[in-house]
């Protein structure tokens, strides 16, 4: 007992460990694919519209150099709107020639590197142009080439450290966001988790207690609709089943048990009688004997009536169409066999979906009733209309006080005690009705008699049957029910 708690609190911890880490791990894969990719489209974003910013200003400059406009050279370079601006940079020029000789445009110092497609452009006519991105003197320059109509090439560039630096800060401020937004997104998983396993954790308590005491009279706190709120509505109803089926299995045994009292006190009165049995005349001696044999049929009798109680109720046998008049065609034939009565059968082409055996075994119990209390010569009836199926007799009918309990289970009405049988029969036609989704019903026969039956669910019947035997009779048509 002590082993298999502790069992089921190392299962409840690894559950909720194990759901937490998944929940967080998720939510921070999550968050961290969605922030990454926000970042990097962020920052390209960014960088190519600094870049154009910058490439622009270098053609506005090269456009006004080509017009003389020798002022751009002492006005300082934009580095970007919405940024972070480093020290102001002045725009650097010079003129190449087709035979690489440079003639550097106002006061600046820097000399530009001077590039087999610089020459390339200053060998060719006007429209050409290329931008390169290069360390100079130790400082990182973007420059813009551009043929002259004059013959040669611009050269215009501008220092972009600063920039660089910038564009730096902005992945770094990228990637500690992306972070913490990670963590966030973990600690919001775990806290989800948390609660989510706080109801699992609950489920798995009372999942542990039926195992170990056997505890199903017990039910679990439904909060909410989700999934984890159906698991314990679905919880619930399977311990409502197993309630009641354990209920009705202590019912069984305790019916059982009391039904089996009676022949085995007989037979083990008749046991000890049997060691004095050749003191005995010829006379006591034949009738212990047919009182054994006798007790033991019906002992025989009441464990196959128990057995079938139980496979009345089994539910592994599949559903599948059943002709009714076939069906009752071959119940009338065993039951003939079986008590040597005449069987008719009325019944129209009826189809329904539903277990065979089930079928034919409550069928057979009603027949098998019918017989045991009609001593008379007249045939027994059944009667088969749209799903409802009566069997009918002229025995002394069914007394209105016995009619509600003569489907309980090992129940006998008082003229019925002295008539062989265990008083299952009609109880396994109530479950087999039960399972097809219908009644029971008793009541009177006109002229004398009992009818007794069964219904069978709407929703099992088929549609489009033919009538296969004649018509109903009038009997059935004015049965009284009670």
């Amino acid at each position: 007992m002590r082993s298999a708690r502790a069992l089921g609190a190392a299962v409840r911890e690894h559950l909720r460990a194990n759901l937490r880490t998944r929940f967080a791990l998720a939510f921070a894969t999550v968050a961290a694919v969605v922030a990454a990719t926000v970042g990097l489209l962020s920052y390209s974003a960014a960088a190519e519209r600094i870049y154009q910013e910058i490439d622009t200003s270098l053609q506005s400059a090269a456009t006004a150099l080509q017009n003389g406009q020798t002022e751009v050279l002492t006005t300082p370079a934009p580095q970007g709107r919405g940024l972070r601006r480093g020290p102001s940079r002045s725009v650097v020029a010079q003129v190449v020639a087709p035979d690489g000789t440079v003639t550097p445009l106002g006061a600046s110092a820097t000399r530009l590197p001077v590039t087999a497609t610089t020459l390339a452009i200053a060998g060719s006519a006007m429209g050409r142009t290329d931008v390169i991105e290069t360390d100079v003197d130790g400082e990182s320059y973007r420059i813009l080439t551009v043929a002259r109509s004059a013959g040669g090439a611009l050269q215009v560039g501008v220092e972009v450290e600063d920039t660089e630096h910038v564009l730096a800060d902005m992945a770094n401020e990228i990637a500690l966001a992306s972070t913490a937004v990670l963590v966030i997104a973990a600690g919001v998983g775990w806290l989800l988790a948390r609660r989510i396993t706080r109801r699992l954790e609950a489920l798995a308590g009372v999942a542990e207690d039926v195992s170990v005491h056997g505890g199903v009279d017990r039910q679990v706190l439904v909060d909410g609709s989700d999934e984890v709120g159906r698991l314990a509505s679905a919880f619930n109803t399977m311990l409502t089943r197993l309630a009641a089926a354990r209920d009705a299995q202590e019912r069984l045994i305790q019916d059982a048990a009391h039904e089996l009292r009676t022949p085995l006190t007989s037979l083990r009165t008749n046991a000890s009688v049997l060691r004095r049995i050749g003191e005995l005349p010829p006379d006591a001696r034949n009738r212990l004997v047919a009182d054994v044999q006798g007790e033991t049929r019906e002992l025989s009798h009441l464990v196959d009536e128990l057995v079938e109680l139980a496979l009345a109720r089994r539910t592994d046998e599949s559903d599948q169409i059943v002709d009714l008049a076939a069906l009752a065609d071959g119940a009338a034939a065993r039951a003939e066999r079986r008590t040597g009565r005449q069987v008719v059968v009325d019944a129209d082409g009826t189809a329904v979906r539903g277990r065979r055996h089930g079928l034919e075994r409550a069928l057979g119990n009603l027949l098998e009733n019918a017989a045991k209390f009609d001593d008379s010569d007249a045939p027994v009836e059944v009667h088969i209309r749209g799903g409802r199926v009566t069997v009918l007799d002229r025995g002394p009918g069914i007394d209105p006080a016995d009619a509600g309990r003569v489907f309980d289970r090992f129940y006998r009405a008082d003229g019925a005690r002295g008539l062989p049988g265990s008083g299952l029969g009609l109880s396994i036609v109530d479950d087999v009705a039960r399972a097809h989704g219908g009644t029971v019903f008793t009541g009177v026969r006109p002229g004398g008699g009992a009818a007794v039956g069964f219904t069978i669910g709407t929703d099992r019947l088929l549609p489009g049957s033919e009538p296969g035997h004649a018509g109903a009779s009038p009997e059935a048509s004015t049965l009284e029910e009670t």
